[in-house]
């Protein structure tokens, strides 16, 4: 289906991409896995054409397989209706009608004509897979949460997350033999993140998909290739997330044993070189002044014996240490956090009694529940259901409009907003962090590398950070104020796989309280000791086990 060698990439003097090749089969679903800016988007890119490689190649086969792209941040055309979007990507039947007749007319005076036996083919494969397409374009959008909305509906009028998630539906209703997926998980709420598995499990094309949602790569992906952020380079293992995980670590396990042995080794051949070496030296000042020249020609013979084998010991060591070296396996890249804040609150950390939150109108109405000292607790819904709203509220950026929103005594709250917009475009990560924390410039700065931000960064203004560095600063903010309570909407978001490991541990090692807002069920697993879910407007809560 994809065949891809020997691809390489570099911008300027920074390599992204290194002799990249691997083969995607039809049916399988492979997911491409590594740090943010190791050049997953960049190989996507280059594979729909919209970069070119410096080296390599790649094919697809047959060659003309239908492509079907997903990008981040894609744009929708402008002056186009939802129903006339819809209509492009999965083929517009009347055209493809017309145009089948015209070949037609045209095969039937040139009945031998091969390309236009081959054009009329496939127009009639196309009109086959548009006409498919139709009769499952309205189940796809009720997946979506789209269904309601008017097809005569301007695609400027939709929201960001309604934007990506018609986008995505386009790409599936394209009828596609190869897709080619980045961050389509993103703007899902877990019931259409299920749909989408199942949809990707069932279908007959291949899928190269990048992903940050561990269970969505555990339950869809059945090869996992790595971009080794070091190397550049590539690397394939067969199985989903999980097993790639497990695979990893026994690798690293056996590379550090390697190592130890060969440093055990080193340390063995060194003593015996020294050892040798005195040996020989004692030798020969020894007899040298004994007077007898047959124990002096001996000893110096010996000698000279012992320096050879002296030698060829150093030359061991020297081929260890060099071209035979074993590299001792690194800890792979993570954001290091740390959540020092005071914790010492009284034990009703959030009590909410008959709560009314909206806008003009109520959202919701009639919510109770009780956030303990110490809970981890997961904030889900489907999208739209007023997980934001409520999290605003129980922050204080928002007033309730009905009964009670109370935080205990004690209670310092530390909110991250979904898109950061609590930092100034202005102001850059060094002058962000100050104003939150008073830290001298020196302290400031070190406080920041532990997120990621070094030399210079720390002057680069927050309107042109990326997602992940606004995140990074947002935490590292958040951290510096002390709060105890962290109120959290979708902080993971922008984090890539291993600093969500590591934004997890972190949080595990808090003592404090939290509530977050996420779609992320691997997270919702290990992390969460309660689980508030908002389904049908109401607010149920739940103890995980």
């Amino acid at each position: 289906m994809l065949s891809v060698h020997s691809i390489s990439k570099s911008y300027g003097l920074q390599t992204v991409l290194h002799n990249i090749s691997f083969n995607l089969n039809p049916g399988e679903k492979t997911a491409l896995v590594g740090p943010n800016g190791c050049g997953k988007t960049t190989l996507l890119r280059i594979l729909t054409g919209n970069e070119k490689p410096d080296g390599g190649s790649f094919s697809l086969t047959p060659a003309n397989a239908r492509l079907g792209y997903l990008p981040q941040g894609a744009d929708l055309p402008a002056g186009v209706s939802i129903a006339q979007y819809l209509a492009h990507m999965q083929g517009d039947l009347p055209a493809l009608t017309r145009e089948l007749e015209l070949t037609a007319a045209r095969l039937a005076g040139s009945p031998t004509d091969p390309s236009l036996q081959e054009t009329y083919d496939r127009l009639l494969e196309r009109i086959s897979a548009a006409s498919e397409s139709a009769g499952r374009a309205p189940a796809l959008l009720a997946a979506f949460g789209l269904d309601g909305l008017p097809p005569d509906l301007p695609v400027t009028a939709l929201s960001g997350g309604q934007k990506t998630r018609l986008l995505l539906a386009g790409v599936l209703l394209s009828n596609p033999d190869l897709l080619l997926l980045d961050e389509p998980t993103n703007h899902l709420d877990m019931d259409m993140l299920e749909w989408l598995e199942g949809w990707l499990s069932a279908s007959r094309c291949a899928v190269l998909f990048v992903s940050h949602d561990r269970t969505f790569l555990d339950h869809v992906a059945t090869t996992v290739l790595e971009l080794d952020p070091g190397t550049h380079t590539l690397r394939a293992y067969p199985g989903n997330y999980s097993e790639y995980l497990d695979q990893k670590e026994l690798e690293r396990g056996h590379q550090l044993q390697a190592y130890s042995d060969q440093q055990d080794e080193i340390a063995r051949l060194t003593l015996a070189a020294r050892r040798m070496r005195s040996n020989a030296v004692f030798r020969k000042g020894g007899k040298a002044d004994s007077g007898d020249k047959f124990a002096k020609g001996f000893f110096a013979n010996r000698s000279l014996g012992t320096n050879r084998r002296a030698k060829a010991i150093e030359a061991r060591i020297d081929r260890l240490r060099g071209e035979d070296a074993i590299d001792k396996p690194r800890d792979a890249w993570r954001m290091r956090m740390e959540f020092n804040g005071n914790v010492e609150t009284g034990r009703d950390v959030i009590v909410l009694q008959d709560l009314s939150i909206g806008y003009a109108h109520p959202l919701l109405s009639g919510l109770n529940a009780v956030l303990r000292f110490g809970s981890h607790a997961a904030l889900t819904g489907p999208n739209g259901c007023g997980k934001t709203t409520l999290l605003r509220t129980i922050a204080g950026v928002l007033p309730s409009l009905g009964g009670t929103c109370r935080l205990g005594k004690g209670v310092h709250a530390g909110y991250m907003t979904q898109e950061q917009e609590d930092l100034d475009p202005r102001a850059n990560a060094l002058t962000s962090l100050q104003r939150v924390s008073n830290l001298a410039e020196t302290e400031a700065r070190a406080f920041l590398h532990k997120y990621l931000f070094t030399g210079d960064d720390v002057f680069t203004p927050v309107s042109s950070m990326s997602y992940g560095q606004r995140s990074r600063l947002s935490l590292a903010c958040l951290v510096a104020q002390g709060a105890n309570l962290l109120l959290l909407d979708e902080p993971l978001n922008h984090l890539d796989l291993p600093s969500r490991e590591r934004f997890e541990q972190a949080l595990g090692n808090f003592s404090g309280t939290i509530l977050t807002v996420t779609h992320d069920r691997y997270f919702i697993q290990r992390c969460a000791t309660h689980l508030w879910e908002i389904r049908n407007g109401s607010l149920n809560v739940q103890e995980i086990s």
